[in-house]
C-alpha cells in the first residue's frame, strides 16, 4: 500500500512540476514580447492561480512520497 502511495505521490508531484514549467514558459514569452505594463500585469495575473496550484500540487505529492517512504 505505501509503494502505491510512494507512485502516486510521485505522480502529482511530476504534474505539479509540469504546471510550474508551463508558468515560467508562459511568462518569459510575455517578457521577451515586451509588452506594455498593463498587459504585462494582466499576464501575470491570470498565471498566478495556476503558478500556486501546481505549487501546491508539487508539495501534496512530495508529503505523499514523504509519508509512503517513513511508514513503508
Amino acid at each position: 500500500m505505501f509503494e502505491i502511495m510512494v507512485w502516486v505521490g510521485a505522480a502529482i508531484s511530476l504534474t505539479g512540476l509540469a504546471g510550474l514549467i508551463w508558468c515560467i514558459l508562459r511568462v518569459a514569452k510575455a517578457r521577451r514580447a515586451k509588452l506594455p505594463d498593463e498587459e504585462m500585469r494582466a499576464i501575470l495575473q491570470s498565471v498566478l492561480p495556476m503558478n500556486m496550484g501546481a505549487l501546491f500540487l508539487s508539495v501534496i505529492g512530495l508529503m505523499l512520497v514523504a509519508v509512503g517512504v517513513i511508514l513503508g
